[in-house]
């Protein structure tokens, strides 16, 4: 048995014609959605980029103990336990966050991996002078952007791009393993994460007048462009898109011809969505947790059932993932990993789970059912807060001294196998303070899919209130989360 795992980082599900887009350039996703099951309802658990990763190694929530961090010491990692149950794992990517500080102890739970430099701001070409910038270039500030344009000159042609070349990697450990039983691999491209930089043939196929500055890169606050460039930014989106779909298709021609579809798990999938305008926001982090972030894409063909071209409402999430993989493979998971293997989902409907959380740590809490959502923002100041760690890293860097001044230490959880941890006075890195600005919000997705229109119903407030308690009393949340969003022992409000 084998399993590939090809992993997009934002892709918008609403860009994709299997979930009801007529305008993008997406044969492949469309042709994928024929020969899998689709998923209609797999949400975001934990934001962003290395906290999801840390779910789809664990199988278990990152974000309500932890911000954006390494694999910690105790952790289960779904590759490492399939490599000490005799099934091989290989890592192809170019999400160079696995590189830095807190994401640096992933890669090495795979049995090999590659790496393929470039994308967005990687500190890869050492370049002392200024790169020359274009007039035409909307400018940014900070060092990303600036070593975005010198990375940018070694990429010319499409095949010096890191995600071709992912791929290719990805594609050559295939042909080279093809005959072979008992593996993995992960291939798993930053794109279409901005900046949406792409060939000039895949931005031809979505000709428009635009006269501005080149726009290829989002800001991560609210919209201040004008009409046209917010379109721009869409089809340079899609011209991505659309190259993404290019080298899916690599894949799926290479499962036709060597005759993988027998043998072979297929699973697509992404971490996250991103805000392209919609409810007047780019990117993600600063804003209440919509659908456009949180309800993301997921295909899986499991050659077990042989189940093609049909649909799932179940509730799923990135812990699932890791559970699924093991159970595929017949190996027992761990205690402390709480997702669901999706295998009878795929064959027979099987029900998951009544509901999910999902968030970013210090964000506002989400809970959904499938028809409500609940948006549970902070009660006063965002506190309190920690970090529950024993490996202290930031995002690109480690813990500042000040912040390791007033650390307590916490007793085990039952995931950290009886090591305490340090209980370190947090701070919600990745969420802007206007994300909790609108306080609590409640939407019903039946009557308002693009969540335009908040509630206002105490009974089913309560109902997804108790639902989101529960789940956090489920999840270990620390007793401060309660405090901090405002909720008593038994889902009541404090105060």
């Amino acid at each position: 048995m084998r399993a590939i795992m090809v992993m997009f980082d934002s892709l918008n599900r609403r860009m994709l014609p299997s979930y009801g887009c007529d305008w993008t350039h997406a044969p492949n996703f469309a042709r994928l959605a024929e020969r899998t099951v689709t998923f209609d309802n797999c949400y975001v658990g934990s934001m962003p980029c290395m906290p999801a990763r840390r779910e789809l190694h664990t199988g278990r929530y990152n974000f309500l103990h932890r911000s954006w961090g390494p694999i910690e010491p105790f952790d289960d990692s779904m590759p490492q336990i399939l490599q000490e149950n005799g099934v091989y794992s290989h890592l192809s990517t170019d999400h160079y966050h696995y590189f830095e500080d807190g994401g640096a102890t992933y890669h090495n739970r795979y049995s090999t991996w590659d790496f393929h430099r470039g994308q967005e701001g990687d500190p890869w070409i050492g370049q002392v002078a200024d790169p020359v910038i274009p007039d035409v270039v909307a400018p940014r500030e900070g060092r990303m952007w600036r070593q975005d344009f010198v990375n940018r000159r070694f990429m010319q042609r499409e095949e010096e791009q890191p995600q071709p070349r992912t791929f290719a990697a990805g594609i050559d450990f295939i042909r080279r393993n093809a005959n072979q039983d008992n593996w993995y691999l992960q291939i798993e491209t930053f794109d279409p994460h901005e900046p949406f930089f792409s060939q000039q043939q895949y931005k031809d196929l979505y000709p428009h007048e635009y006269n501005g500055r080149q726009f290829d890169w989002p800001p991560y606050r609210k919209v201040e462009e004008a009409p046209e460039v917010v379109l721009h930014a869409r089809y340079e989106y899609a011209a991505l898109l659309s190259m993404c779909d290019h080298y899916l298709g690599q894949i799926l021609g290479l499962m036709d011809s060597l005759d993988l579809w027998k043998n072979t798990m297929l699973i697509i999938c992404t971490d996250h969505g991103f805000f392209l305008g919609e409810h007047d926001w780019w990117a993600k982090n600063n804003m209440p947790l919509w659908n456009e972030v949180a309800q993301t894409p997921l295909f899986i063909w499991d050659p077990r059932s042989g189940k093609t071209g049909e649909r799932r409402r179940q509730l799923t999430q990135m812990i699932d993932f890791p559970a699924t993989i093991l159970e595929y493979f017949g190996i027992e998971r761990p205690p402390a990993m709480m997702g669901i293997p999706l295998g009878d989902v795929i064959a027979a409907d099987a029900p998951t789970r009544e509901a999910i959380l999902y968030g970013y740590h210090g964000g506002p809490l989400n809970v959904t059912d499938g028809r409500y959502v609940y948006m549970r923002a902070a009660a006063k100041d965002n506190t309190p807060l920690y970090e529950y760690t024993v490996m202290p890293t930031h995002m690109n860097h480690i813990f500042k001294v000040s912040e390791l001044q007033q650390w307590d230490k916490a007793a085990p959880f039952s995931f950290t196998k009886g090591c305490p941890v340090m209980k370190i006075p947090g701070r919600p890195s990745h969420v802007n303070q206007s994300a909790h600005a609108q306080g609590n919000l409640l939407y019903d997705l039946h009557t308002d899919p693009a969540q335009e229109n908040p509630l206002s119903d105490p009974t089913i407030e309560a109902r997804m209130l108790d639902l989101m308690h529960s789940l956090m009393q489920a999840n270990e949340a620390p007793s401060e989360q309660y405090e901090r969003l405002g909720i008593g022992d038994w889902g009541l409000e404090i105060g």
